[in-house]
């Protein structure tokens, strides 16, 4: 192992190591990296640039280069297709791959005065479920549990028996989704498909971003999000989830396969979590609250949105 990966496993993926890497990511792209304000810290750290409008995309890991690359390739196709999404610089290497960690460029969304509508969800999801890939665009399937194995085994300050009970849970929902029959064909598949990952800018032009697990799968896959975050979490109103059903033209309750996917998006959110649980109390806390509810599946989900 490199000194500087060594430094990595032990010091995990902070805001000041991914400060580091961006930094170095922009040095080498001809970009001034002064001042960029940290927007984001999740699965990915995302700068704003101060001297252009350029997002920086900061990957957890080398682990992650694969999808790195195919977000790219995803948002040059979806500009072909004309879909409102997010857009890769297309003058700049992509991805780079900075002591461990790949690193894109995007072009800043200048956001309006609102946010996105659960109904112009369903409506986006819609469309993008409807499109066909072109035979140069080659898909992973959906990752039913994503990365999860890596959030247990290296998020910093979680207790043994918590990655323990983890463990034991996603042996269990492997188990479950061997049972799982779909009602549709495969399909583009966004894979992360909740609100925050619509924009709304300054025309009032919504637009799709976040494609790291966009996938050619089912497209309950994408459905679950939202329904989860209404019927277990209560997130949406009734009015605002009948507009997002009304606007794809289903509801993923009525699917019998829904508990399977309901369970697996909870866990998800779990992990996703817990990954940045050493970052504050405040996260810390709510990652207390997720993983004491999954210990008890008749335990109301009092979480708070992330």
């Amino acid at each position: 192992m490199s000194s500087d990966a060594a430094r990595a496993s032990e010091e995990g993926f902070t805001s000041a190591r991914a400060a580091r890497v961006m930094a170095a990511a922009c040095r080498r792209a001809g970009l001034d990296h002064r001042d960029a304000e940290l927007i984001r810290l999740g699965e990915n750290a995302l700068y704003r640039l101060a001297s252009t409008p350029v997002i920086v995309r900061v990957a957890r890991s080398a682990e992650y280069l694969s999808a790195a690359r195919n977000e790219v390739a995803v948002s040059r196709w979806l500009a072909k297709e004309g879909l409102a999404a997010a857009r890769v610089v297309n003058d700049l290497e992509q991805p780079l791959l900075i002591n461990g960690h790949p690193v894109t460029f995007w072009h800043l969304i200048r956001e309006g005065d609102r946010k996105a509508t659960y109904g112009e969800l369903g409506a986006v999801l819609r469309d993008l479920h409807s499109l066909s890939l072109p035979s140069d665009l080659e898909l992973p399937p959906y990752d039913i549990f994503g990365r999860t194995d890596l959030r247990i085994e290296r998020a910093v300050g979680i207790p043994d028996d918590d990655r323990e009970f983890l463990r034991s849970r996603e042996r269990e929902l492997r188990r479950k989704v061997r049972d799982l029959r779909f009602e549709s064909p495969k399909g583009p598949v966004h894979g992360d498909a909740h609100v925050q990952n619509l924009m709304v800018d300054a025309s009032g032009a919504v637009i799709l971003i976040d494609f790291e697990v966009f996938a050619f799968d089912h497209p309950e896959w994408d459905l679950k999000v939202t329904a989860v975050e209404h019927y277990s979490l209560g997130w949406q109103t009734d009015d605002q989830y009948a507009d997002f059903v009304n606007a794809y033209g289903r509801d993923l309750r009525h699917w019998p396969g829904y508990a399977t996917l309901r369970d697996i998006q909870e866990f998800r959110m779990t992990t996703w979590l817990m990954q940045n649980a050493a970052e504050s109390e405040r996260v810390a806390a709510e990652y207390g609250r997720r993983i004491s509810s999954l210990r008890d599946a008749d335990a109301p989900r009092d979480w708070r949105p992330w």
